[in-house]
């Protein structure tokens, strides 16, 4: 790698790069990994970016995949909404190394729907700076761009199904075959992500296709259990046609909605994704499908059972992860009785031959709740803590698995009532503590702490990406996951690992894996 006055020169088998060094940090940024899915290529299998004539300038990010407008997930200064978005961007430490870097490739959340790798919270400058790692976060296409089925509507249209794992897939093959060039070790890949991001990440360990791609995972509040067949995937893409107006027995009406303006697409599916778990709690409209071929079985029951790819994975979720939910009135998640009553009525419709606890016995588990907060529990226990149980217990078998919940929040967080919630262990993650003027999180203290929560994180997780054990300095080892002992690490002012820390909660809830097909 060239170091020149004007900024870092990359020669990679994809072409030539010029970085910044920004807070000595070297930065990549924009670079694209497949061709633009516009015109022809709309709802089609990603094509691999041609290698680039010219050396290109990677100075600014790539557009974000058009999403409707979420005040809530600013997606970066200057960034627009463009279908050509399939890039991704690279940090490493302004230092030379004797041996390549581990690589850490980074998915976003955001509900399938949301979301971009710009986003400020995903600067890598200070993750790969302090972890001695090469950071890499990714685009890949949301919401009808990337999670609609089409082909059931229009089985002869060539339209492909999980779009956004197939982006996904050819980011880290890109990832396998050029980030050598930019001081990273292509044998020492480790997908993580958070939330959708997440959920990526445990659907990419039942892909049989991801295989060689990474080396380890990170999972963070994963919906591994909200993936769905075809027949639920064939009713959202038909729903959604007829909220675009279009009539699919038209025999224009794929060639139509191929050229449809993005902006009439992201209408329609934002009404779709709101009346989908307004009609059916518990459901997305938007999420990765079992299509019987690149996802051949439900994710969440390959890995229960063991059959997942045998890498090493680090998996937790939240402590208050429904907060947030109720907190922005969200229909994603039910968290009212009504709503909660009729998930269960729903799935022991769908699933018959699965015997469903009691209710008396799942309260068993809520007995020190508040009646208020009861709801919440319940939500975020089905939603993500259960299924992040199912992954570990049995991805433990054929694998080491580290097991976390991360239970910190501060003054501020828990006078709002929010606490631990769904997303807030990010900002520590990647050591962006700083959210700005508008940023209150802080403004009753904690920020010390939060600095040296976030400094213990970094450790943790990075060195989980070396190949080590996610220990900190100064701080309690954490043992690896097995049945025997179900050691978690809870992750607060003050790591303590907590044997069996979820029995009441397994014990009320049963051993059979609950979710929709």
């Amino acid at each position: 790698m060239q170091n020149a006055s004007s900024g870092p020169l990359a020669h990679a088998p994809a072409g030539l790069f010029r970085g910044r060094v920004v807070n000595a940090s070297r930065r990549w940024l924009g670079i694209h990994y497949a061709v633009a899915p516009t015109a022809g290529r709309r709802w089609r299998d990603p094509e691999p970016a041609a290698r680039a004539d010219t050396v290109v300038d990677a100075d600014a990010f790539a557009p974000a995949c058009p999403q409707p407008a979420n005040a809530a997930l600013p997606l970066g200064a200057g960034v627009v909404q463009d279908e050509d978005c399939l890039a991704l961007n690279i940090w490493a430490p302004d230092a030379e190394s004797p041996a390549p870097r581990p690589v850490m490739v980074w998915l976003h959340g955001g509900a399938y729907v949301f979301g971009a790798a710009s986003q400020g919270t995903y600067d890598g400058t200070h993750l790969s700076a302090n972890g001695d790692v090469v950071v890499v976060t990714v685009n890949y296409r949301l919401g009808p761009f990337g999670f609609v089925d089409l082909s059931s509507v229009f089985p002869d249209a060539g339209f492909a199904a999980n779009l956004a794992l197939r982006d996904v897939l050819l980011a880290l093959r890109w990832v396998a075959d050029n980030i050598s060039a930019f001081g990273g070790d292509p044998d020492r890949v480790t997908v993580f992500g958070e939330s959708a991001g997440g959920g990526l990440v445990t659907t990419l360990l039942a892909t049989p296709s991801a295989s060689g791609l990474f080396h380890r995972a990170i999972a963070e509040s994963s919906p591994a259990s909200s993936v769905y067949g075809r027949e639920r995937a064939a009713q959202v893409a038909a729903r959604f046609v007829e909220l675009t107006g279009v009539d699919a027995q038209d025999p224009a009406a794929a060639t139509t909605l191929a050229t449809m303006d993005a902006d009439r697409l992201v209408a329609a599916a934002q009404r779709l994704f709101a009346d989908v778990p307004t009609s059916a709690p518990g459901t997305l409209a938007f999420a990765p499908l079992v299509d019987g071929d690149l996802v051949p079985e439900a994710p969440v029951s390959v890995l229960r059972d063991g059959r997942g790819l045998p890498v090493p994975l680090l998996i937790g979720t939240n402590k208050d992860e429904a907060s947030l939910f109720a907190y922005m009135k969200s229909p994603l998640i039910p968290i009212t009785g009504d709503r909660i009553e009729k998930m269960f009525a729903d799935m022991a419709a769908e699933n018959p031959e699965v015997v469903l606890p009691d209710r008396e016995q799942v309260l068993e588990a809520y007995e020190h709740v508040r009646q208020r907060a009861l709801g919440l529990g319940v939500a975020g226990d089905i939603g993500f803590r259960l299924p992040t149980l199912w992954v570990a217990e049995g991805h433990a078998r054929i694998a080491p698995v580290h097991l976390y919940r991360f239970d910190h929040s501060t003054p501020f967080l828990r006078l709002i009532r929010l606490g631990a919630t769904h997303g807030s262990e990010l900002v520590y993650v990647w050591g962006t503590l700083d959210g700005g003027p508008r940023d209150l999180t802080f403004r009753l203290g904690g920020r010390r702490a939060a600095v040296a929560l976030s400094q213990r994180m970094q450790q943790r997780w990075t060195s989980f990406a070396h190949g080590r054990e996610p220990s900190a300095s100064a701080a309690v080892d954490w043992p690896a996951y097995d049945i025997e002992t179900r050691a978690t690490l809870v992750i607060d002012r003050t790591d303590r690992v907590v044997p069996d820390l979820d029995r009441e909660l397994r014990e009320a809830w049963g051993d059979e894996i609950l979710s929709f097909r």
